[in-house]
């Protein structure tokens, strides 16, 4: 009798993710069980739990995920999980707390389409903003941009954590191979005069960049908001834009709304989850797979 395919879902959070829960099971894990509130310290003893439950054999039906809210967190808990391991005892593991590394991968891999299709260009060397990007989906994107050769600047209320958000970008995700600077809120307007491409990841309901200030974007490309809550993160970029016009944009810029990001997030998760059921070797997904399966994505829809 064959082994049911269980996926282990770590969580830092008092509740697990049901967006999450349904995606695995959609995705064909036959189980996927909630551990939650879960302290680093205890990945080690979870993992091996895991592991050493099954035969080498069957552990190709045994995954883990890893959630929470916090981006650093999850990355080493992905560390923790796999140093944790005793080959020929290993599994696969996927980190994407709060869904923010699959839904930057979709919002990047998105702006990425739209720069090649509309604008005959790449993001090499484009100057990208990431309004309130200092928390989870805004770390991820600037560096997924970051590594994809742009100059990203993260852009926050207060100076101060917008450079220590900069800083852990750089260091930790980045491994030191990437700058990403930092920039206060109030400063947005002089920015934008040499901004090309526009992240608006803040709170839902909350206005980041108005039509006022898209106007006096000269070498505006493309306005992305992950915003699906009115008002729009970016005035006249409403949820279901999808490479559509801006409004008073004087430089042709492009707007991708939330639902547009939304789907690209969802296909990432749901090849990622299915790469942990068909891969013969455990493999080991965090933001940096999910932009790739994104670009793919597109790329074969196109």
């Amino acid at each position: 009798m064959e082994k049911p395919f269980i996926l282990h879902m770590l969580t830092t959070a008092k509740n697990l993710s049901p967006f999450d829960v349904n995606m695995a099971l959609d995705a064909g894990w036959v189980a996927a069980l909630p551990y939650i509130n879960v302290e680093p310290s205890e990945v080690q003893g979870l993992v091996q739990d895991a592991i050493f439950s099954r035969s080498a054999k069957n552990l190709k039906r045994t995954g883990i995920f890893i959630g929470g809210r916090d981006t650093k967190q999850a990355i080493d808990m992905l560390k923790i999980a796999k140093r944790s391991m005793v080959p020929p005892f290993e599994v696969s593991v996927f980190a994407d707390p709060s869904g923010a590394f699959t839904t930057a991968a979709g919002m990047v891999a998105s702006v990425e389409h739209e720069l090649i299709t509309k604008f005959n260009t790449t993001l090499a060397g484009k100057n990208i903003l990431a309004l309130a990007g200092t928390g989870p989906v805004g770390q991820a994107a600037a560096v997924i941009a970051a590594q994809a050769g742009a100059n990203v600047r993260i852009i926050g209320r207060q100076l101060d954590k917008a450079q220590l958000i900069a800083d852990l970008c750089n260091n930790e995700f980045g491994d030191g191979k990437i700058t990403i600077t930092a920039g206060a809120d109030a400063d947005k307007g002089e920015y934008i005069k040499t901004t090309d491409v526009v992240f608006a990841t803040g709170a839902a309901g909350i206005e980041l960049l108005s039509a006022e200030l898209i106007a006096s974007g000269s070498q505006l490309k493309v306005l992305a908001d992950v915003n699906a809550v009115p008002p729009a993160g970016i005035a006249g970029v409403d949820a279901f834009h999808n490479g559509t016009p801006v409004p008073g944009s004087t430089s042709g810029a492009v707007g991708i709304g939330a639902l547009a990001i939304g789907n690209i997030k969802y296909q990432a998760q749901n090849i990622l989850l299915k790469k942990m059921l068909d891969s013969e070797k455990p493999v080991y997904l965090h933001f940096e797979h999910a932009f790739q399966v994104a670009r793919e994505y597109i790329k074969a829809k196109a």
